[in-house]
């Protein structure tokens, strides 16, 4: 389609989009499967609270953060990273189903805190009104294939 004179540096401009399409091709071959994960998420479901706890503490540790256990009502973790605080709750992380309610206690103690981040740990399913009512309060939901890759086996 290109004139003889074009052809070699059509090469150059492919270049970019093979780099990238190689990337995202390795990428998805590192990705857990989603039986994989379902697994991963029902072994942690199996957790007591402590087992759990101690895992997800290690896990921030591994991250980067230096981790302090609160005993509030909705929050169990405070995370310090750089001179910005984070609050990580997973009050409820083995339940079957999430709804708002926890997140809107996060989102208050987050902000009575005035936290940088404010993190859900969940187990199980968050339903779409909550991702929604988590979307719109810049809270993170930390479930799925990112909890289990996170967690160690």
């Amino acid at each position: 389609m290109l004139p003889a004179e074009y052809v070699p540096y059509a090469v150059f401009v492919a270049l970019p989009f093979l780099g990238i399409g190689g990337y995202v091709g390795w990428k998805q071959l590192q990705a857990p499967s989603a039986a994989s994960v379902a697994a991963r998420l029902e072994a942690l479901r199996g957790l007591s609270w402590n087992e759990f706890s101690d895992a997800l503490e290690a896990a921030f540790r591994r991250q980067g953060y230096e981790v302090e256990r609160l005993r509030g009502d909705s929050i169990d973790f405070a995370l310090t990273r750089l001179g910005r605080v984070s609050v990580v709750s997973c009050k409820r992380w083995k339940v079957g189903r999430t709804g708002v309610e926890p997140l809107r206690e996060l989102a208050a103690a987050g902000a009575a805190r005035e936290a940088y981040e404010c993190i859900y740990v969940a187990a199980g399913e968050v339903t779409d009104t909550a991702r929604s009512f988590a979307a719109e309060n810049k809270l993170r939901l930390l479930d799925g294939a990112e909890l289990a890759s996170l967690l160690p086996r």
